[in-house]
């Protein structure tokens, strides 16, 4: 039962994040592919990548800790369904190279920025590590 409470509680923080960031009005050049949630999308994959190698990393991590960041926080900050309909939408609307490019850059700019997200987690791991071994 503490699982689920520590999921909601990630779901409820990630949730308010994605609603205020949906709710910012950032520049739409393009005019049909929705900016805010391509913006979570890649957000969203460099931060579970960075946050999930680095609770790997610390083996005293809590299982629960895991489950409220991972699965409730960016789990409810970033989501396919959403992608998917707008996706469809823009496609419906007879915006086919749009659509293409959406669906291309949420795939690529994601892969890229979930290698990313693990880069920078093991620099910040190993940076940690030089610091212990400084302090010792």
């Amino acid at each position: 039962m503490k699982k689920y409470v520590y999921i909601c509680a990630g779901g409820f923080i990630g949730t308010i994040l994605r609603y205020f960031i949906e709710s910012l009005k950032f520049h739409n050049y393009t005019g049909v592919i929705p900016i805010n949630t391509l913006f979570i999308n890649l957000t969203g994959s460099f931060l579970l990548a960075f946050i999930t190698t680095i609770l790997i990393d610390m083996a005293e991590s809590s299982s629960n800790i895991q489950l409220m960041i991972c699965t409730g926080l960016i789990g409810a900050y970033t989501t396919f369904s959403t992608i998917c309909k707008e996706i469809w939408s823009i496609f419906s609307k007879g915006y086919y190279l749009q659509a293409i490019s959406y669906t291309l850059m949420s795939l690529i700019f994601g892969l890229i920025l979930s290698a990313l997200g693990v880069l920078c987690a093991r620099k910040v791991i190993k940076y940690i590590s030089c610091r212990k071994e400084l302090i010792k």
